[in-house]
């Protein structure tokens, strides 16, 4: 991820959709969160009786993007200088963002993101008490309910810029009881900051979760990474109440964790 945006996403236990359960043959009925069971007639019925989690995850990507991503969210004109522009040279860059999940994105689109979060984060996780898993990392982004906006410059007439040089991920689920759409890593490539990228990417995520009916958004970041939580301050992003607190320790010093949680309600919009 880049170091302007956040440097790193803390992992938290997720509630998974709830499914059906065969048990000697017999589908068994899935049961909403008060513990009541379910009835339906069919797969429809049975759908639209889930809870909106539930129900949301269930959808294939194409589905999800057509109800809840705003069309013109996908396409960007950079503002400002990125790193490889020069003084006096300024040239406006256009994106282009795809959608995608596990299942849809492709394997080299998955790798040049994953490379990204090496790049600009491995550093900064190495110097955490999470420590930088590779395996874990991977593991995490192939996560069945995951879902990716994935940034790429318009190539010119020779056919540059189909690199990826952004991504943001997140998911519709669960965090301490709400409902909630939760950003889990948001990088950039060095050649393509101070363009405005990071912070558009981040309005998407809000509109996305207002779209869907989240309760609230929310996100960790490293305290090293000063720039980010600016950022998200300035997008009314607050320390969330179970983010953890500083620990005095038992000769009087007090170790102050190295993450944030921030989150912010959803009651307004549109954001985008």
């Amino acid at each position: 991820m880049s170091p302007t945006i956040q440097e790193g996403r803390i992992t938290k236990k997720t509630t998974t959709p709830t499914r059906r359960k065969r048990v000697r043959g017999k589908e068994q009925m899935p049961k909403t969160r008060n513990g009541s069971t379910i009835e339906y007639n069919d797969k429809k019925q049975y759908h639209y009786k889930l809870p909106l989690v539930e129900r949301t995850n269930l959808l294939g990507i194409r589905d999800f993007a057509e109800r809840y991503i705003p069309e013109e969210g996908l396409r960007y004109i950079g503002r400002g200088l990125g790193s490889d522009d020069v003084e006096g040279e300024r040239e406006q860059k256009e994106y282009k963002i795809s959608v995608h999940d596990p299942s849809t994105i492709p394997d080299t689109d998955l790798n040049q993101c994953f490379k990204l979060i090496e790049e600009t984060s491995s550093a900064a996780y190495q110097a955490s008490s999470t420590g930088w898993s590779p395996t874990k990392k991977r593991k995490e982004m192939k996560l069945p309910d995951m879902k990716y906006l994935v940034v790429r410059r318009e190539g010119d007439e020779h056919g540059e810029g189909e690199d990826v040089v952004g991504f943001i991920s997140f998911m519709i689920t669960y965090e301490d009881g709400k409902e909630a759409i939760y950003c889990y890593e948001v990088h950039l490539s060095p050649s393509v900051q101070g363009q405005g990228l990071g912070k558009w990417l981040m309005l998407m995520l809000l509109e996305i979760g207002r779209r869907v009916g989240m309760e609230k958004a929310m996100l960790t970041v490293f305290r090293s990474n000063g720039v980010a939580q600016r950022l998200y301050a300035a997008l009314g992003f607050e320390t969330d109440e179970y983010s953890p607190r500083p620990r005095r320790l038992r000769n009087g010093t007090v170790k102050e964790p190295d993450y944030r949680i921030m989150s912010m309600k959803l009651d307004g919009g549109p954001y985008v």
